[in-house]
C-alpha cells in the first residue's frame, strides 16, 4: 500500500495521458467506463494535466470535471494530481509565484468544484526560476486551502532537496519502467526514500512500447506523438524491440501478458532495498486495459532477478523524449 499527502492510494494508480494525447478524442462513455473500472481495481491516485489535451488543451481537465459532476459520488474516492505551469504554445516551464498561481487557478476554474486538487505539480523544472520560488507560490496554495500538497515532476536530487526544505513534497512524478532506470543510479531514487517520498511512475509501460503490442513503427498511427521520440525512431526501434522480445517470453512463461510482467516489476521493488514507495501509473483508454494493468500476478525472487538481468544485458538506444525535452529532465 501506497501513501500519498496521508492518504492509502494503493499499489497501482492510473495516468489519464492516455485520454489527451491520441489522434483522436476517446469518447465519454469509454472513458467513463475506464475510470470507473480504475476505482473498482483499486487505482485511487489518477494523474493528469492542465495542458493535456488534443486539440484543447484543458481537455484533460474538462473530461475530469464532466466525470465527477456526473459521478460525484466518487470524488472523494480518488486522489488527484495535476500537472501545470507550462506555456502550452512552446511547453516550456512556467515556475515563476505568479504563473504557478495563474495555472492553479485556471485549473480549478476549470474543475469548478467538482473535485479537490489533492496535489498539484509543475510539470517540469523552469531553469529561469529558484526551485525555492515555486515551491514557496505552492506552498501559499496550499495554506489557502487552494490545492491539498505539492508534487515535483521529473526533478533531480539536488532539486527534491531544496524543494523538501520549503514545504513537504507529497511525491515525486517521474518516468521509471524496464526500459528507463535512471533513478536508482543518479540518486533520485535515494533521496526519496531517505526523505519518505513516493516515486509515481508514469509510462511503467514504456511508453506502450513494454506491451509488445507494437512491432513496428509502422504500427503508430501518422500523428501518434510517439513518433517524435528518439527510442521509437526506426533505427533505434529495431535495437530496442530486443527487449520486447525478453520481457515477452518470460512473460510467456509465466503466463500472463508483458504489460502486467512490466508492471510488477515496478511494484516488486517498492520499499525494498533502498526504494521508496512506488506507484506505477499506467495510462489506459479501455476498462479492459485498466483491469489487466491492475491485475498482480506477483513476481518470486527468481523472476524478479531475471528481469533484473534482462535489464541489465540489454541495450536501450535513444532518449525518452525528443532532443529538445531531454535538457529538462532530471532538472
Amino acid at each position: 500500500m501506497v501513501i500519498i499527502n496521508n492518504i492509502p492510494v494503493g499499489k497501482t494508480g492510473y495516468g489519464l495521458l492516455g485520454f489527451t494525447w491520441r489522434p483522436h478524442q476517446t469518447p465519454d462513455e469509454q472513458a467513463f467506463a475506464a475510470m470507473k473500472k480504475a476505482i473498482e481495481k483499486g487505482a485511487l491516485c489518477w494523474n493528469s494535466g492542465e495542458f493535456y489535451g488534443t486539440p484543447d488543451p484543458t481537455l484533460g481537465l474538462q473530461l475530469l470535471h464532466r466525470y465527477f459532476k456526473k459521478h460525484p459520488e466518487d470524488a472523494t474516492k480518488v486522489v488527484l494530481s495535476i500537472k501545470g505551469s507550462v506555456d502550452i504554445s512552446t511547453l516550456k516551464p512556467l515556475g515563476s509565484p505568479a504563473d504557478v498561481r495563474k495555472s492553479v487557478e485556471n485549473t480549478l476554474r476549470i474543475l469548478d468544484g467538482v473535485k479537490k486538487v489533492d496535489i498539484f505539480q509543475c510539470a517540469r523544472v523552469d531553469p529561469k526560476t529558484p526551485v525555492e520560488e515555486t515551491v514557496g507560490a505552492l506552498a501559499e496554495c496550499v495554506k489557502e486551502g487552494k490545492i491539498g500538497g505539492i508534487g515535483l515532476s521529473e526533478v533531480g536530487a539536488a532539486t527534491i532537496r531544496r524543494a523538501h526544505a520549503v514545504h513537504p513534497i507529497a511525491a515525486v512524478e517521474v518516468e521509471y519502467s524496464l526500459w528507463a532506470t535512471e533513478i536508482r543510479t543518479n540518486g533520485v531514487a535515494g533521496v526519496c526514500a531517505e526523505l519518505g517520498i513516493p516515486i509515481v511512475a508514469y509510462s511503467p509501460l514504456g511508453k506502450g512500447f513494454l506491451t509488445g503490442e507494437i512491432k513496428s513503427p509502422d504500427d503508430l498511427p501518422k500523428n501518434d506523438f510517439r513518433r517524435h521520440f528518439s527510442r521509437f525512431q526506426p533505427e533505434n526501434f529495431k535495437v530496442n524491440i530486443e527487449l520486447v522480445n525478453k520481457v515477452g517470453g518470460l512473460a510467456k512463461k509465466k503466463g500472463c501478458t508483458p504489460a502486467q510482467l512490466a508492471m510488477e516489476w515496478v511494484r516488486y521493488q517498492s520499499g525494498r532495498d533502498g526504494m521508496p514507495d512506488l506507484l506505477p501509473i499506467p495510462g489506459a483508454t479501455a476498462a479492459e486495459r485498466v483491469e489487466e494493468n491492475c491485475q498482480e500476478v506477483g513476481l518470486t525472487e527468481e523472476e524478479y532477478m531475471e528481469l533484473e538481468g534482462i535489464v541489465g544485458s540489454t541495450q536501450v538506444l535513444g532518449g525518452r523524449y525528443f532532443e529538445a525535452a531531454e535538457s529538462l529532465l532530471f532538472a
